[in-house]
């Protein structure tokens, strides 16, 4: 996902002549209810910007998942309203509506405090849930503290209840009995508006939310979740009726492997899918694999239905399994292809081409970090260790034709990587890849702190003489490229080695390339795609995120990549001179200036902008903006990036087609 780069901190903390007698009690402010959360969204939600809005739909669709997880509903309805809220509803228990027992609650239903108290939830203890997401029980109060106005409606034990919320989390109604629930059904129904004063915009991206949402049907078998657009200006189809997309995979993770794989040749057409609980009652873990003729790893973790972007340890026992089964086969199997002289298949290459899902559902799971990217719970890799060991080495047995060409796979990958390990030293040789020789065409910084080091990746000669003499030499080093550099997508890491640009590119950086990159090793953090604003530059621009997210991978992660934005249009109003982003912008400009006329003077690329104009617009941190990619749902990225670069011509002219309309920068 592209989010605005943050802005950066004061280096030293302003001195006050305010002295320590003056701090007393009356300078300690009181945050009632949910006044904390509006304070500090940041802390909550992420952010204030498309990002942290998208999550309060997170939030609240996540409790009713949940709720699906535990076998209490099968449907999900989400509604992108006309007046600009969020409306979903499910078909499950009902929010509690009786009156809490802690007297402190002083006879308040369960309902108005899981809706308006930070600290309560269902998701603590108790036999509420057995697995759940999210974010344990805070997730509808934070949603309801950043909302101008919100709506809660619960049937339950055959009547209908209804509270109602406004100006961040205050009660307006009190729950009450409004009736009869129609035809006796269970479920709650949340609407709520997000608060303008908060965020930084307020409209819901359809595309955004219905890819979040397909994955999570894909994750939880036989759940239907339907998107509604109600919005009258967002009617694509013209037909005055709102746009609607319904998801629902009875097969799960195996439609999931499917689905990734549309965009590439899969190896074969079946799809190796088996699951296993645990003895104990720890948990449950299943997993489906299927490989494509592709040179990428596709493995996608999920742990109760969050995405570990990071891996853990049920990533860890999958992996382990995977090289022992495959070896074992390759050598004992039906038709051995490994002789016992040969060395052994490394995991690299067992796992070159494959796409699998690893979904585990567990107790109070244990993650690693704030963000939960990284599952810790050590039983996981037992469980999903001995499932792939006994499970994949059954089905190699009942499935050779398949087995074996998942082999020859392997030991051609095995080749190539040899040929990639010579072609890597080659480049070492001439170019100082693995040392501390740098291109010579970098215009590099004084700096030696990565932390403050930015690098910025601009197209062709004309561009680098305007950039050099417009960025801050201290800091911002700058390296030419000459025209578009290769598809990675289509290429293996031998072939990739040997294109000058790219060669350019890793020593730039100096953290490696592929299995070796090490972010911790980067010479700047702060990596930008610096392309002109038209057709051209976007194409370079995808070229390069393409390289990153495929050969260095942990920077995108660790949040070093972003992506400039020079303007495409300039007009003066007035004295002033006013740089416009784009198309959009300009049109933007015209409907804010009616019954004027101005002249627009477009900007053709970054060569043809004088100095000045391009530190004005793109380099002076005080004036700039930049997106900073990151990435938050690997899966949809990696689909993403097969779509737009793969050879599926069909698949990307179908994706053009239906994007058309939406055209954003590419949400890694």
């Amino acid at each position: 996902m592209s989010t605005e780069e943050p802005t950066p901190a004061e280096a030293t903390p302003k001195k006050s002549n305010k002295g320590a007698s003056d701090y007393s009690a009356k300078d300690i402010t009181i945050l009632e209810g949910l006044d904390h959360v509006r304070k500090r969204p940041g802390m909550y939600i992420g952010s204030t910007n498309i990002t942290g809005l998208h999550h309060l739909v997170w939030e609240v669709v996540d409790n009713a998942v949940d709720e699906a997880m535990a076998g209490y509903g099968n449907k999900i309805d989400v509604a992108l309203t006309a007046d600009g809220g969020c409306r979903v509803i499910d078909n499950a228990r009902g929010l509690p509506i009786d009156a809490h027992p802690d007297p402190k609650m002083k006879g308040r239903s369960a309902a108005e405090i899981v809706l308006s108290e930070l600290n309560a939830g269902g998701k603590f203890g108790g036999d509420g849930y057995k697995v759940s997401g999210g974010l344990h029980g805070v997730g509808v109060s934070v949603v309801n503290a950043l909302s101008s106005r919100l709506l809660a409606t619960v049937d339950r034990d055959g009547n209908r209840y209804e509270c109602e919320f406004h100006n961040g989390g205050k009660l307006k109604r009190k729950l009450e009995m409004i009736g009869k629930a129609p035809r006796g059904r269970t479920g709650t129904a949340i609407t709520f508006w997000p608060d303008a004063t908060i965020f930084e915009e307020t409209e819901f991206r359809f595309e955004t939310l219905s890819e979040r949402f397909r994955m999570m049907a894909f994750l939880n078998a036989g759940l239907e979740i339907v998107l509604t657009d109600e919005r009258p200006h967002k009617d694509k189809d013209g037909d005055g009726k709102p746009d609607s997309i319904t998801f629902k995979y009875n097969d799960g993770l195996k439609d999931f492997v499917k689905h990734l794989n549309a965009t590439k040749e899969p190896l074969f057409p079946k799809v190796v899918s088996y699951s296993v609980t645990a003895d104990d009652g720890i948990g449950e873990a299943e997993v489906a694999i299927q490989w494509n003729t592709g040179f990428y790893e596709g493995v996608h973790s999920f742990a109760n239905g969050i995405s570990t972007t990071e891996g853990g340890t049920h990533v860890e026992g999958f992996r382990a399994a995977l090289t022992t089964v495959i070896n074992k086969y390759a050598r004992e199997g039906k038709q051995p292809q490994l002789k016992e002289k040969d060395d052994n298949l490394a995991g690299e290459d067992i796992r070159e081409g494959i796409t699998a899902i690893i979904s585990v559902k567990l107790r109070d799971p244990q993650f690693e970090g704030q963000t939960k990217s990284k599952l810790g719970t050590t039983a996981m890799r037992t469980l999903v260790q001995k499932a792939t060991n006994e499970k994949l080495a059954e089905w190699l047995e009942e499935n050779p034709a398949e087995a074996n060409r998942i082999v020859k796979k392997a030991i051609a990958a095995a080749q190539a990587r040899a040929a990639a390990r010579s072609a890597r030293d080659l480049v070492r040789r001439k170019t100082g890849l693995g040392g501390g020789g740098l291109p010579g065409k970098l215009r590099d910084c004084t700096s030696k702190s990565p932390a403050e080091c930015e690098l910025f990746i601009v197209e062709g000669d004309s561009a680098l003489g305007s950039a050099q003499k417009a960025r801050d030499p201290r800091v911002q080093a700058i390296l030419p490229i000459r025209g578009k550099i290769l598809n990675v997508e289509r290429a293996r890491i031998d072939k990739m080695l040997k294109n000058l640009e790219i060669q350019a590119l890793i020593s730039a950086i100096g953290a490696g390339v592929g299995e070796e990159f090490d972010p911790a090793k980067a010479r700047y953090h702060k990596v930008v795609a610096l392309c002109d604003a038209d057709v051209d530059g976007a194409h370079i621009r995808t070229l390069l995120l393409t390289f990153f997210f495929r050969q260095m991978r942990p920077m995108v992660e660790a949040g070093f990549c972003y992506i400039a934005q020079p303007p495409l249009f300039s007009v003066v109003v007035g004295k002033e001179k006013q740089y416009l982003k784009d198309d959009a912008a300009k049109t933007a400009f015209v409907a804010q200036h009616p019954n004027k006329k101005y002249d627009f003077n477009r900007l053709k690329g970054l060569g043809e902008m004088d100095w000045d104009e391009l530190k004005d617009t793109t380099l002076d941190v005080t004036k700039r903006t930049l997106l900073q990619v990151t990435l938050e749902e690997a899966a949809i990225a990696d689909e993403i990036v097969s779509t737009l670069m793969g050879d599926d011509v069909e698949s990307r002219k179908q994706f053009i087609v239906q994007n058309a309309n939406d055209v954003r920068f590419l949400d890694i």
